[in-house]
């Protein structure tokens, strides 16, 4: 199962961890140096839950970000899920 959101499909991006060394110039020193840098995944916050849809009379297990339930609270899980479907998911 892919790391993607089924609603607002967010997946992982990638970046950058820099390590740093040395006083800040603030702090009356000579700067921060880069010292290395490693690649990194940010992951997006997904959870699996169970949701009711009313016209259907069924539970449908989705999984997807915490940002998506807050879409759903707001738009109603109906119109989140004809939209899935509209766009071609199976749900």
């Amino acid at each position: 199962m892919p790391r993607k959101c089924c609603v607002t499909g967010k997946k992982p991006s990638f970046g950058r961890s820099y390590t740093l060394r040395g006083i800040a110039k603030k702090k009356k020193g000579i700067g921060l140096k880069i010292t290395g840098c490693t690649n990194r995944r940010f992951i997006p916050n997904l959870i699996s839950k169970r949701v009711w849809i009313p016209e259907e009379k069924r539970f449908v297990t989705l999984r997807f970000s915490t940002a998506a339930l807050r879409t759903m609270d707001k738009k109603g899980v109906s119109s989140v899920v004809r939209k899935m479907r509209k766009q071609g998911q199976t749900v």
